[in-house]
């Protein structure tokens, strides 16, 4: 994740390094990195793989942020995590909750359902795909929770609310919720819904109109509307 004791080598994109830099030095950063190497030496697998823990910014650089969508661990399921909230490589089923987003687009926008789960298309058009913890061990949900990934992802959250203007943050769930309570909703366009689980998309995710909504916010400040479609695998 980084070398230890420094900051000079992490692999993260050059608009998020010149802010997050400093995190990596602070105790709780060192301290998770000793963890996840602890647990790859105890052979556990971790997904995704160490190079797609900060895929989200790689794809979505910081002056780019248009919109933010927050989720809560990777993917636990083999071969599906690789660094973006509620997406999968390409190949992989599609998840329960993301066949309940690409419904909901349906609904409002009239767009084709896609055939896969791969959503880099909306991560490269500003939209930050970012989970509230960023690793999981194979085959168990939430074991990489309170080990230091969300004190790191509010750091996140707090620089694009005090870096950005104009971005529409969706937050699905009382999770996601109380995660965007920092969000200055009189700067930002603040979204809020139920969760696309399947436990809980009927009490008002389905029809919570989210993506029309955000695109018309993003067209009335003059900002080029995101395009919802993705192409076929």
């Amino acid at each position: 994740m980084v070398s230890a004791g420094t900051a000079r080598d992490i692999a993260l994109e050059p608009t998020w390094l010149e802010h997050l830099r400093g995190e990596f030095d602070q105790d709780y950063m060192l301290d998770l990195r000793r963890f996840l190497l602890a647990e790859k030496s105890r052979g556990k697998r971790i997904f995704p793989r160490g190079d797609e823990f900060f895929g989200a910014f790689e794809h979505t650089p910081l002056d780019k942020v248009k919109v933010v969508i927050l989720g809560q661990d990777p993917y636990h399921g083999e071969g599906q995590a690789h660094g973006l909230c509620f997406s999968v490589r390409p190949g992989v089923a599609i998840p329960p909750s993301l066949q309940n987003i690409y419904r909901e687009i349906h609904d409002e926008l009239g767009v084709p359902v896609p055939n896969h789960g791969h959503l880099t298309a909306w991560a490269e058009q500003g939209v930050l795909l970012l989970n509230s913890v960023l690793s999981v061990e194979s085959g168990i949900a939430g074991s990489h929770r309170d080990r230091g990934w969300e004190r790191f992802t509010d750091r996140v959250i707090d620089i694009v609310n005090t870096e950005r203007d104009g971005v529409v943050f969706m937050l699905w769930g009382s999770y996601a919720q109380r995660k965007g309570g920092i969000i200055d909703g009189r700067r930002h366009c603040v979204l809020k819904a139920p969760h696309p689980s399947p436990l809980s998309a009927h009490r008002g995710f389905f029809g919570c109109g989210h993506f029309k909504a955000a695109n018309e916010y993003l067209q009335s400040r003059g900002e080029t509307p995101v395009d919802w479609r993705l192409p076929d695998a």
